[in-house]
């Protein structure tokens, strides 16, 4: 009788246990989704392979649920499985749940926070020495780049990366606005180290020429470089700037951090609202290598103006 009892109320205490549980997820207040994003997160579609943001992103931070911000990767687990969807070897402990799939050969994961669809985990490919494959959709995670302190000189000084086809004509504007400390190109975003011109040229290391551009937030500030940027060049062609035409010319805002990439969506918002097209890719800053001396300061060296990024006022 007496274990019958203690049966009894171990049950209901499990109960009652589960239902606070319940009733706090409900509570959870979680980010808004696209529909796009909803297709994958809550109903577990799977984006196309190689069309993802994170695919090729290397840079340092870390990776979170797209619906709640819990943590989940770590960017020093990341690797190049070249399979077309970001792949991890390891997690955040605890923050990955592992579930039998619906098709029965595979592992569903999921953030073990909230539940949001993440993707797939592989073992036994032999891929890395932890021996496994955590295979997400971009889609279902937001990138947190780390902050990398030693790029600043002084506390009001931030650094922004913009690429709008050539680099010559994207520095030629930035280098005379008010309160820009300094401005250097190169390129980012490719998948190998200390890229050359010519190597960038072929279009096919995947790195784009960009500006570097370091500002006195005491004097400027981030949204009116961000201004600027879409000021002076066609940020609704695909593929390139005027007659530049490859992958190396694309418009790309590389953020630094997460306010710069929430103001970049705020003014890519308001220039959709306007009616414009915009094709600019937003990717979160990877490690940036400078391009050779001649490049640099390229208009003021040479006496010359832009041929594509042409000044147009539009806020």
């Amino acid at each position: 009788m007496k274990s019958t009892i203690t049966f009894i109320i171990t049950c209901m205490l499990l109960f009652v246990s589960q239902t606070a549980c319940n009733q706090q997820k409900k509570n959870m207040k979680y980010n808004p989704l696209t529909p796009e994003e909803q297709a994958v997160i809550l109903h577990k579609a799977t984006e196309r392979p190689f069309t993802g943001e994170y695919d090729t992103v290397f840079a340092k931070g870390t990776y979170v649920c797209k619906q709640c911000d819990a943590p989940l990767y770590r960017s020093e687990d990341k690797f190049d499985a070249h399979c077309g969807w970001p792949s991890f070897d390891d997690e955040i402990p605890g923050a990955v749940k592992r579930i039998p799939d619906a098709d029965g050969q595979r592992t569903e994961i999921t953030c073990a926070n909230c539940g949001a669809h993440l993707g797939h985990v592989f073992v036994g490919e032999g891929l890395t020495p932890k021996n496994t494959r955590y295979c997400v959709n971009s889609i279902s995670m937001k990138f947190i780049p780390a902050v990398e302190k030693t790029e600043l000189k002084n506390p009001t000084e931030e650094i922004a990366y913009f690429a709008s086809g050539c680099f010559w004509g994207t520095e030629y504007h930035f280098m005379k606005a008010k309160g820009v400390i300094s401005t250097t190109v190169g390129y980012m975003g490719g998948h190998i180290k200390n890229p050359t011109y010519r190597e960038v040229c072929t279009g096919t290391t995947g790195h784009v020429e960009t500006t570097e551009v370091a500002f006195d937030k005491s004097k400027t500030t981030y949204e009116d470089m961000i201004r600027l940027y879409f000021e002076t060049h066609d940020f609704t062609q695909v593929g390139g700037q005027g007659p530049d035409i490859g992958d190396q010319y694309r418009s790309v805002i590389f953020y630094a951090s997460e306010d710069q990439r929430k103001i970049a969506e705020k003014y890519i918002g308001i220039l959709t609202e306007k009616g414009y097209k915009v094709a600019t890719i937003l990717r979160p800053a990877p490690e940036f290598w400078k391009a050779e001396d001649y490049h640099q300061e390229y208009y003021a060296k040479n006496h010359g103006t832009p041929y594509c990024h042409i000044y147009h006022k539009i806020f």
